[in-house]
């Protein structure tokens, strides 16, 4: 028996019933483990990716990336213009045997958004929740908005009473090490089960024999397993140890393409990359902060070449950004997309003019498991910073060393990578990123900038029903960000899956997102 028959025979034991071994079990290699098994422990795009197979919210996105009806088939406005009336779906069983009903929706509302929660961000204009019967609830809001659909397609739904038997009424927050029930235990209503998860090695999912809807994939389980080198999943994929990831190597994908059993789908992500700063008085070693100068910020974006980092970093792969949103986004303009000039003399001279010394050091935040090709990226933008005269001290670590001290405000400069997920709509960063850290705006403003102008404009857009309206207000605030450079847009990331023979249908999505659930494999399961 080969390893790869001996890995799959081993995943699949256990996860069906009856004698037969499971045929359609897709291993799926990626760069990283899940950091949880509670979509609401941390905004950690992957992880919430993942756990999409597993819980679900009343609605979802289709295969156009359109809003359809999930564990709500119905939705009303009603006449207060606040209150959103929605219609559950009859008939729908959580994993371990229990009936959904608006209770579950009412207590996993007030899960994501309770004040401790990593995600309150996802939900903003929550302010509580109705029971009107078993199969109807009522939300309603802190005033007009109109984007409470796209919120909802990530706000998982959990068990009520699963929740307050296992006291897990509370969300984790992988950022502040608070774990509990729900990090290392499921129960959603997905199309898949989670049989058995060994952190850092593998999680094993059995399809949801009872899921409500009507599978359009053959999959009998598939199986998570984290491969951090590139090296060894490309080696991975060529010997068919694995069938499919969503991280395909860049550098390695001519090799992928001439082998005759692997097929490369490529496009761009929405995901932009950005660098942001603090905005403290102080860096991390107690000497003064430069970065709350907006000339400065500047200087540092001139004295990256962004054409250099395009061509050789990311292999020609991406799509260099002037922008804070990718051009298919909801609020994209055109006339912010513009970058500045490589001008390392320039970028000196701003330096100068804002009395930073020579040999500035600073520190450098970045993912050994995150971004594209982040380790080689921030390695580049940091000799080029060198040759301005400053000195950055490079920081790369697994998220879940770095994590915490972004959050904390424990850092200098660090990257970050932003897709609108799950809004897919410009309002998206201004309210989770650029507005001011307060209540539920703001919650990955690690830097902790305040523009009043800014959060005006993102407040107001926040209540605008008319679309086109506001746009305009958010291409208003985009144009401050820009403006002020408060972060420097790099690129959007390539994106890059890779699946083996053995798979017969894998939709890419431009949000880089597998769903699983459309997957097909040679088996007749």
């Amino acid at each position: 028996m080969t390893h790869r028959t001996l890995l799959l025979a081993t995943a699949a034991a256990g996860i069906l019933s009856g004698p037969a071994v499971a045929q359609n079990v897709l291993d799926w290699g990626a760069n990283r483990d899940i950091g949880s098994l509670d979509p609401y422990s941390y905004g950690d795009s992957f992880t919430i990716n993942v756990l999409n197979h597993v819980y679900e919210g009343l609605v979802r996105y289709n295969r156009d990336l359109e809003i359809e009806p999930a564990l709500a088939t119905s939705w009303e406005i009603l006449d207060d213009q606040i209150t959103w009336r929605f219609t559950l779906r009859e008939g729908v069983t959580f994993h371990n045997g229990n009936p959904f009903t608006a209770e579950d929706v009412q207590a996993s509302l007030e899960r994501v958004s309770h004040e401790t929660s990593p995600l309150k961000g996802n939900l903003p204009a929550y302010v509580s929740s109705e029971v009107v019967d078993d199969l109807t609830i009522d939300i309603t809001l802190n005033g007009t908005y109109p984007l409470l659909l796209n919120d909802l397609t990530n706000i998982h739904i959990f068990d009520k009473e699963w929740l307050v038997e296992n006291g897990a009424e509370l969300p984790t927050d992988i950022g502040a090490g608070v774990e509990g029930f729900a990090t290392y235990n499921a129960n959603g209503t997905g199309p898949f089960i989670v049989e058995s998860r060994q952190p850092d090695a593998q999680t094993v999912f059995t399809v949801n024999p009872e899921w409500w809807d009507e599978p359009a994939h053959n999959l009998d389980g598939f199986v998570l397993r984290p491969v951090g080198s590139p090296a060894t999943r490309v080696a991975a994929l060529l010997s068919g140890e694995i069938d499919f990831t969503n991280d395909a190597p860049v550098q390695d994908l001519p090799r992928l393409e001439a082998a005759p059993n692997v097929e490369v789908l490529e496009g761009v992500d929405l995901r932009t990359v950005m660098i942001g700063f603090p905005f403290r008085e102080t860096l991390v070693s107690g000497e003064p902060n430069p970065f709350a100068t907006k000339e400065v910020r500047e200087a540092l974006y001139k004295a990256i070449d962004l054409e250099l980092l395009h061509e050789r970093v990311m292999r020609g792969k991406s799509r260099i950004a002037g922008a804070t949103v990718a051009p298919p986004i909801p609020g994209y303009s055109e006339d912010l997309d513009t970058i500045p000039a490589y001008d390392p003399e320039g970028a000196r001279a701003l330096l100068d003019e804002a009395g930073v010394p020579e040999g500035l050091e600073f520190e450098f935040n970045c993912l050994s498991d995150g971004l594209v090709n982040e380790e080689q990226f921030c390695q580049a933008i940091a000799s080029m910073w060198s040759r301005i005269g400053l000195s950055p001290q490079l920081d790369v670590a697994p998220r879940a060393v770095q994590t915490p001290k972004r959050t904390n405000g424990n850092t200098d400069i660090y990257t970050l990578g932003w897709a609108t997920l799950p809004m897919l709509d410009s309002y998206s960063p201004l309210l989770q990123i650029f507005h001011s850290k307060e209540g539920n705006s703001g919650v990955f403003n690690w830097g902790g900038w305040s523009y009043p102008e800014l959060d005006a404009l993102v407040q107001e857009a926040g209540q605008e029903l008319d679309v086109e309206t506001r746009l305009d207000l958010q291409n208003q605030a985009l144009r401050i960000v820009k403006d002020e450079y408060i972060m420097l847009p790099l690129h959007q990331q390539p994106m890059a899956w890779a699946v083996t023979d053995s798979v017969t249908e894998m939709p890419l999505f431009p949000d880089n997102k597998p769903r699983l659930w459309f997957a097909r494999m040679n088996g007749d399961s």
